[in-house]
């Protein structure tokens, strides 16, 4: 499964679900949906060639999760492979607020929204943890 950007502005990257990800009832665990909006953000900048890892060794900071909204409209369940999107919302100096959504794909239907939500990062050194600017570069890739 390979990331894929649908437009400019809007990135997708696919998701399998697994058991792990499933909870007793044999859906995905609501939580689950964060770490595959992480993912798919992750996925996103390292295609705008901003791994997180050298974004952090080369400048010293990194992005970190200050708020998370998120609106759950439909389960996914094992085996089901979903699309997961990143859009910028509103970018500023020092944060980001991303638009993600969770679809679930298959070949002989459209796309089901199953999630969506709004995430804000705040970008910090990475050492003492405070508040910093987002790279220049990185600001102008993402919009």
């Amino acid at each position: 499964m390979n990331s894929t950007h649908v437009s400019p502005s809007v990135f997708e990257h696919p998701i399998r679900i697994y058991w792990e990800d499933t909870d007793a009832g044999g859906i995905v665990f609501y939580a689950n949906y964060l770490k595959f909006f992480e993912r798919a953000r992750t996925e996103w900048l390292r295609a705008l060639g901003f791994g997180q890892q050298v974004l952090r060794d080369q400048s010293g900071g990194m992005f970190v999760v200050s708020e998370t909204a998120v609106q759950y409209h439909s389960p996914a369940r094992l085996d089901d492979t979903l699309v997961v999107t990143a859009e910028l919302q509103t970018g500023g100096k020092a944060s980001l607020s991303i638009a993600q959504r969770a679809y679930l794909r298959t070949p002989d239907q459209p796309d089901r929204l199953l999630a969506e939500g709004t995430i804000r990062l705040g970008w910090v050194d990475s050492t003492t943890l405070k508040p910093g600017r987002i790279p220049a570069p990185v600001l102008e890739a993402l919009k």
